[in-house]
């Protein structure tokens, strides 16, 4: 949904846009490389970018586990330290199709 210029995308869990009916990727980081290419997708379809991202709300299955190796995968899709989305992260019980990862996203416009 659009608002006032920024993009709220809500959680997209790591489904594979190819092959919806399969089950989610093994570890971690292959999960978080499918929820950022949905992502992607769709940002990219409404005419924004990730690189714009303000806010990001991250949601773990297993936290203590999961968390360094989902932020490899997060620091290859928001490279520049200095212009990091505000972010929280939450580790939870369970999450959808019994994934390792949820991500929602805020996008702005460039410039804004």
């Amino acid at each position: 949904m659009e608002f006032n210029g920024l993009l709220h995308i809500t959680g997209q869990l790591p489904i594979d846009p190819k092959r919806p009916d399969a089950a989610p990727a093994a570890t971690i980081g292959e999960q978080a490389d499918l929820v950022f290419l949905n992502l992607s997708i769709i940002a990219e379809e409404s005419g924004f970018n990730l690189s714009n991202c303000v806010f990001a709300r991250i949601y773990l299955r297993n936290f203590e586990q999961d968390y360094a190796g989902f932020n490899a995968a997060y620091d290859r899709y928001f490279p520049d330290a200095d212009r990091l989305p505000a972010r929280t992260t939450v580790g939870v019980a369970m999450l959808g199709r019994n994934a390792l990862v949820e991500v929602d996203l805020v996008v702005g416009q460039p410039g804004s």
